[in-house]
């Protein structure tokens, strides 16, 4: 069986830096929610510069950052939507050693939902946007351990919270709207990216320079009405180097089960594709297989879904297959 540099060098790192189940008492450093950005460039100052393994507590502001209220109602939509505070991600991190052609391992220890979230229809966003074209809002009122969201009509709607924004700097000056996902990471939306997962970013600059942010209580794969139930979560993460990563077009992850490609695309259909060549490429690297050996191989095994299709322009898809296949 043949492994690739890529995971080859990850027992090496965790030797030195092991990951941990962090708790309170594990944080190196805590970030609040008073420190953000909502745009993608090398060129904003990083907030923090850590060593690799360090264990991170983050605090994530809802995706409005903060012009979404408890007391925010329909009418004040148009209003939301024209202001500029959309993803206030939570960073950046300088990550000390971290150099273009590395890749970064970002581990979720923990993720806790706070007291309030929204979900709304915003009108010319969401995938049926030409049909819903009224605004609407939603306000859920969440006590100390809930673990679930009221929708009414006796529906209860189980938390499954994640960050929907991680990534790192492009290698650009430009300033890059987060909305759609991008190789750097971005608004990925997907919902596997849960407590005990690893992402793996491409680092593209020094340092990294990583966000986190758009935080998400609960969201189904898709997200076809635009958002998440969107509420703000206290994130414990930790960040470890990967030295001379194998290259990869888009963010990668596992969990103790499966490892997972990601591909983006203006349409769902190119957003599959590249997927599907990521996972090609991801099994041919773990095994001996042939191309087209690994192409079955993902037809038999891996999964296909789509993750969001309403980040614009870019849609997402995601391929995951069993780790204890090979």
């Amino acid at each position: 069986m043949k492994r690739s540099l890529f995971l080859l060098f990850i027992p090496v790192l965790l030797l030195c830096s092991p990951i941990r189940t962090a708790s309170a008492q594990d944080v190196d450093y805590t970030i609040t929610a008073d420190n953000t950005h909502n745009k993608w460039s090398r060129t904003i100052e990083p907030i923090l510069a850590v060593d690799p393994g360090a264990v991170i507590e983050a605090f994530l502001v809802e995706a409005s950052g903060g012009a979404v209220t408890v007391d925010s109602r329909a009418e004040d939509i148009p209003a939301i939507g024209a202001s500029d505070p959309f993803h206030a991600l939570t960073g950046p991190v300088f990550v000390r050693g971290a150099e273009p052609g590395d890749v970064l391992a970002v581990t979720l220890h923990e993720i806790e939902v706070q007291d309030w979230g929204w979900s709304a229809i915003f009108p010319g966003f969401g995938f049926l946007s030409e049909e819903y074209t009224e605004p609407y809002m939603k306000i859920f009122h969440f006590e100390p351990g809930d673990t679930s969201a009221d929708f009414g009509n006796g529906i209860e709607i189980p938390f499954r919270p994640f960050p929907g924004v991680m990534g790192v700097a492009p290698d650009t000056d430009s300033l890059l709207s987060t909305i759609p996902p991008r190789a750097n990471g971005g608004n990925m939306d997907d919902k596997d990216l849960v407590v005990g997962t690893t992402v793996y970013f491409p680092v593209f600059v020094d340092g990294a320079l990583f966000s986190i942010g758009d935080p998400h209580v609960v969201q189904g794969d898709g997200e076809v009405s635009g958002t998440a139930i969107e509420g703000s979560l206290r994130t414990v993460y930790e960040i470890n180097l990967i030295k001379d990563g194998s290259a990869m077009p888009s963010p990668q992850y596992e969990t103790d089960t499966h490892y997972s490609v990601t591909g983006f695309g203006v349409t769902i259909d190119d957003a599959a594709r590249m997927a599907t060549r990521a996972m090609i490429d991801y099994i041919m690297s773990e095994t001996d297989l042939s191309r087209e050996e690994a192409y079955i191989l993902a037809s038999l095994s891996a999964d296909l879904k789509i993750a969001e299709t309403v980040d614009i322009p870019h849609m997402l898809a995601t391929m995951k297959i069993p780790k204890d296949l090979f």
